[in-house]
């Protein structure tokens, strides 16, 4: 059964310390009177709940939550006496990463919600306290210490949380320290082991050039990623004190047949790693050490899915893995959590239900993290003695799932015959030839998921039918669909988008006459790209933080800062992108700001002043360009904005921008027949 006991617990006291609105943990949001729009602001507001977790015995729940819109604090729960403590609250910053060190204590860094990038002036700092509140200490300094002589004691603000020790009882935590020849490049990666109630640190050794770790249980360095040259290498070493051995290596971009990356030790001490192991699809493999080789069988495999497994581990035995396919999947070897599972699946049976529990958890209460298409993420507490389940607290609690649309995975041939895997989402009422937003994913290198989205959950409420396609290069698919979108930007990439909308045609979901393609960053250039190689099927374009010409990318910026790291332009972009003097006809014949006249459409353009992944000269060029022959673009520029909206009255004026903008040439009022 549900029981809403432990939730009004958890919010009365939460009110009385933090003045939380009375709904704050409810289950739904009041639903919007017919015929009116959802607000804006429900769809893009800050996460009012962004995070839950046991701790290692079970006793406590650590959560981050900014009740009525306040900075997010970070309070912790005693599920004995249900009484909650707010351990961690700054006026002028928010609580951003935080987790256990063990059973007592904290530690968390710090953000700020309030503030765009381009206005930051401070580091994430760290910080530890235990969980009654008691032994709170400052670890880190937020800014210079050559400029803050009160902070001398502190480590340098460039120290960041990396992870706990494992399983363990001291207050011990690992923490980086990069030291960048630039912002955003990194010219070596010390790692240090610091104690969170002391504040002393050890340097740990490491083989030059490691920009990766991989922990056993008891703490203890025993994988290291190397990074020479274009080659990834992987170390490991059987002790604290023995010598360090090459276990592989590899392109760093373009793999080959024994790369492989390091997954997690599970309790017994075996290591485990992803690779493709001959094959297409990313699995996850139990690594022989003695042998240096792989198990011939996967432990978790999926024939769709490049999978990369979290081990979900507990009482000193690997109790399950969780990894994604089309949504995420719990393999659970535990037979206890295998009937928790099924018990909590029957009481939410439209959700992805993720279980966690405290790594020797000494109680009844099982953490629930759900999601579904319709639902943003939800927190519950499940007892597994009572089988109640309780409502801790919703990310978005404005969205009503009965008013969201329903999104599917489904899958189309591109004009070479490679099958394209596809998100589409429905608005309620079906659709039957209706305005469509081809909405393509950034990265690329990057992939969707079932999920709630609010970019596609806002335009579905708004009557457009949403295609998100996962066109050649996204990841997740296996590496021959990876592969396949090697250097072919605007070419091959941009064709498999086009030939989604087609397909959305053809099915009789989309007007033919009434498609927009909109995107950020690389899907801002695939936008472009969209309205200047398929005119006749995209009647406009949205572009924001997008990419106008890979020269710009690759070379800087013509003035504008640019974090792309000199690793990646020299080793990677060669091999992903194209080669700058054998590809230089290409890269001109897929320029947006090259080909800017030939774009006569009505185009939104929006980016950030602060942006240093595509800086401001990519839309300020672009735009000075393209409305030289294009009456019909809007542009429009957010100051201290980086890549991508920081800020929640960013995303409120930009989206009804994009509202206003679709209404007037594909919606109700662009009188399209």
């Amino acid at each position: 059964m549900f029981s809403r006991h432990w939730a009004v617990v958890l919010l009365a006291s939460l009110s009385m310390l933090t003045a939380a609105p009375a709904a704050w943990a409810t289950d739904a949001a009041p639903a919007a009177a017919a015929g009116t729009r959802i607000p804006i602001e429900s769809f893009f507001e800050n996460s009012s709940f962004s995070g839950a977790i046991l701790s290692p015995d079970g006793r406590r729940l650590a959560v981050r939550v900014a009740p009525g819109g306040q900075r997010v604090r970070l309070a912790v729960l005693d599920l004995a006496s249900m009484q909650v403590k707010v351990v961690a609250f700054f006026s002028d910053a928010d609580v951003n990463d935080f987790r256990w060190v063990n059973d007592q204590r904290l530690v968390f860094d710090l953000a700020d919600r309030q503030l765009a990038q381009g206005a930051l002036r401070y580091g994430p700092g760290l910080y530890a306290v235990n969980a009654d509140g008691s032994n709170y200490r400052q670890l880190v300094t937020r800014t210079d210490v050559r400029q803050n002589k009160r902070a001398i004691l502190l480590l340098p603000w460039n120290t960041f949380l990396l992870e706990s020790i494992g399983d363990q009882q001291s207050d011990d935590v690992f923490v980086t320290q990069p030291e960048f020849t630039r912002p955003g490049e990194v010219n070596d990666l010390a790692l240090l082991r610091l104690n969170t109630s002391t504040g002393i640190v050890k340097t740990i050794a490491q083989p030059p050039g490691t920009r990766n770790w991989l922990f056993d249980k008891q703490g203890q360095l025993r994988v290291a990623q190397v990074r020479n040259g274009a080659q990834e290498e992987i170390h490991y070493r059987d002790s604290a004190e023995a010598p360090w051995r090459t276990l592989a290596r590899f392109d760093a971009y373009s793999g080959g047949k024994d790369a492989f990356t390091p997954a997690f030790f599970a309790p017994d001490g075996a290591l485990y790693v992803h690779a493709r192991h001959g094959g297409d699809k990313l699995a996850l493999y139990r690594y022989d050490l003695e042998k240096n080789r792989f198990d011939d069988a996967p432990l978790a495999a999926s024939p769709d899915f490049d999978v990369q497994v979290e081990m979900l581990g507990g009482s000193g035995r690997l109790l399950g893995l969780r990894y994604e396919t089309d949504a995420q999947t719990t393999q659970w070897f535990d037979e206890k959590m295998q009937a928790m599972q099924k018990q909590v699946n029957a009481l939410l049976p439209t959700s992805v239900n993720s279980l966690s529990t405290g790594w020797r958890s000494a109680t009844p209460f099982i953490l629930v993290r759900s999601v579904s298409d319709t639902m943003p993420i939800t927190y519950r507490l499940f007892n597994s003695e009572t089988g109640s389940l309780s409502v801790l607290g919703s990310a978005r609690p404005a969205i009503l799932p009965s008013q969201m649309a329903n999104k599917d995975l489904r899958h189309y041939k591109a004009r070479d015959g490679l099958d394209i895997p596809a998100w589409l989402t429905i608005p309620n009422g079906g659709a039957k030839k209706r305005p469509m937003v081809v909405l393509v994913h950034g990265g690329p290198w990057m992939r969707g998921s079932w999920n709630w989205n609010a970019e596609s959950q806002f335009l579905a409420s708004r009557g457009y039918v949403v295609l998100e396609p996962e066109y050649r290069g996204s990841t997740g698919y296996g590496q021959h669909h990876f592969q396949a979108g090697w250097k072919q930007w605007g070419l091959k990439m941009q064709d498999d988008i086009a030939d989604g909308a087609r397909w959305a045609i053809a099915a009789g979901l989309a007007d033919p006459q009434r498609i927009c393609i909109a995107g950020a960053s690389y899907g801002g250039y695939a936008a472009l790209m969209g309205l200047i190689n398929d005119p006749d099927l995209f009647r406009c374009g949205i572009d924001w933080a997008g990419v106008t010409d890979i020269e710009l990318l690759r070379n800087g910026s013509w003035g504008g800062y640019s974090d792309v790291s000199e690793h990646y332009r020299r080793y990677g972009m060669p091999v992903l992108i194209g080669d700058p003097v054998k590809d230089a006809a290409q890269f001109r014949a897929t320029s947006p700001l090259q080909q800017a006249a030939r774009i006569t459409q009505p185009l939104l353009l929006a980016y950030g002043s602060a942006d240093q992944r595509v800086p401001l000269p990519h839309g300020r060029q672009f735009y000075d360009a393209v409305r030289k022959t294009n009456a019909q673009v809007e542009w429009v520029e957010y100051a201290t904005e980086g890549h991508g909206w920081a800020l929640p009255a960013t995303r409120y004026d930009f989206w009804q921008r994009v509202e206003t903008f679709l209404d007037r040439n594909i919606g109700p009022g662009s009188h399209r027949q």
